[in-house]
């Protein structure tokens, strides 16, 4: 039986799609503050949500566009490079780095996430 959040099913709803966008929104800020400031970057909290939002969004735009597959991968890869560049202001080499230890991080905390939080 599904979980209900203010009385609406949560598996396959609206509610649940949002629900586990902010989830991932939230968690990948954490990442991404978190490997930015192991780097010494001084921006706070608050860039490191746009920088997950715009994360996001490029990463739909790129499959939407371009179906899912490895140029859609790679397409929007090099885009979020491009944004976490400019957010951060930091070289693209810099940048690179960064991403390769967030997605590294990402894929750890994504191993435990599921089974700290049982299925939502």
């Amino acid at each position: 039986m599904p979980e209900l959040v203010g009385g609406v099913g949560v598996s396959g709803s609206l509610v649940g799609a949002v629900l586990f966008f902010v989830i991932g929104w939230i968690i990948s800020a954490i990442i991404i503050y978190a490997i930015t400031k192991l780097f010494s970057q001084s921006e706070g909290f608050g860039t490191a949500f746009l920088a997950a939002l715009v994360g996001a969004i490029i990463y739909a735009l790129a499959y939407f566009f371009l179906g899912s597959g490895l140029l859609a991968a790679v397409v929007a890869g090099l885009g979020w490079l491009i944004a976490l560049a400019a957010l951060y202001e930091m070289s693209g080499l810099r940048a690179l780095a960064v991403a390769v230890v967030v997605w590294i991080v990402a894929v750890i905390v994504g191993w435990f996430l599921p089974t700290i939080l049982g299925p939502l």
